[in-house]
C-alpha cells in the first residue's frame, strides 16, 4: 500500500466531475489497490473520509472511517471502515444542522456548513455487492462531504456565511467547543 498525494483546492481534479466505476474496473487489481491506498492515505492524514478526486482519480469512490483514536475527531461515534463506489444519496431528512468542517484538500481552514442530519446512500462495496447505508449525525455529514467531492464541490461551496471561515489555529483558540 502507498500514501497518495492529496490534491489541493485549485487543482483541476478537485472540481472535475467523476465517472462511475464499472463492474470490470471494480474487480481490477488497480481499483482494489487504489481503495487500499485511499484508506492508508486517509488514515495517515488523520482524516475521516477521502474521495478519489482528492487523490487525482476521477472515479466515484469514497472511503470513510471514524475512529475514537483519531486525534482530529476524538469525540465522534465510531464508524467502521466504509467503502462506497458509485454512491447516491437516495433519501435525506429535511432537517439541517450546522457543523464545523474542514477538508484534506483545503488544509488549515474550517467553516460552519449546514448538512442534512440523516441520509440514506446506496452504492456498491468493494466486492461489488449492493449496499444501503443509513447514516445520521457526524457520519451523515462526512458522507455528504465526500459525495460533494464526487460532484466537484468542496465544503467552501456550502458555506452560507463566509464570516465563519477560519484558519485552523484560530478555530482551535476561539471556536472549538
Amino acid at each position: 500500500m502507498s500514501i497518495l498525494k492529496i490534491s489541493r483546492l485549485g487543482h483541476p481534479s478537485i472540481r472535475r466531475g467523476t465517472e462511475p466505476v464499472s463492474s470490470e474496473e471494480l474487480h481490477s487489481r488497480e481499483i482494489q489497490r487504489l481503495i487500499d491506498d485511499m484508506v492508508e492515505t486517509m488514515r495517515d492524514a488523520h482524516g475521516v473520509g477521502i474521495a478519489a478526486p482528492q487523490v487525482h482519480v476521477s472515479k466515484q469512490i469514497i472511503v470513510i472511517e471514524i475512529s475514537p483514536e483519531n486525534p482530529r475527531y476524538p469525540n465522534q461515534v465510531a464508524v467502521p471502515l466504509t467503502v462506497l463506489l458509485n454512491p447516491t444519496i437516495t433519501e435525506h431528512e429535511e432537517i439541517t444542522e450546522e457543523g464545523w468542517e474542514g477538508c484534506l484538500s483545503v488544509p488549515d481552514l474550517r467553516g460552519l456548513v449546514p448538512r442534512w442530519t440523516r441520509v440514506k446512500v446506496s452504492g456498491l462495496d468493494r466486492q461489488s455487492q449492493a449496499v444501503e447505508v443509513d447514516a445520521k449525525g457526524f457520519f451523515a455529514r462526512v458522507i455528504q462531504h465526500e459525495v460533494d467531492h464526487l460532484n466537484g464541490k468542496v465544503f467552501l461551496d456550502r458555506l452560507p456565511d463566509l464570516n465563519t471561515l477560519t484558519h485552523l489555529r484560530e478555530y482551535e483558540q476561539f471556536w472549538k467547543r
